[in-house]
């Protein structure tokens, strides 16, 4: 067994420009996998990319399935997404998701159709 900090180098924030992933944030890998020749990805950035290019996962997810803390996940992802391996889909914030009213007004509209 490997040490968390060992794993990420010691740090613990993902990546110099410090991109914040949420538990609910949807990761898809860029490419057609891992690649074998690139020294700067250990085995755990592997098996992310790996899980990635299966289909499309959440944060959470991804550190349950790799058997890795959250914490560690998001600081592999950091270095993965500045390689250019994945691309990460945010979650919308509450406050830009539509209004329930409207919500149920489009329901009733479409049901009168």
């Amino acid at each position: 067994m490997v040490r968390p900090y060992a794993v990420t180098g010691g740090r613990t924030e993902p990546g110099p420009s410090g991109v914040r992933f949420d538990l609910i944030a949807l990761v898809v890998a860029n490419g057609a996998g891992p690649v074998r020749g690139d020294s700067l990805l250990g085995p755990e950035h592997r098996a992310l990319l790996v899980l990635c290019h299966e289909e499309t996962q959440s944060v959470a997810e991804l550190s349950a399935v790799a058997d890795l803390p959250v914490g560690v996940v998001r600081v592999l992802l950091g270095d993965l997404l500045e390689a250019g391996c994945v691309r990460v889909s945010r979650p919308v914030p509450p406050a830009q998701l539509p209004d329930e009213h409207i919500l149920r007004e489009v329901i009733d509209g479409l049901r009168a159709l």
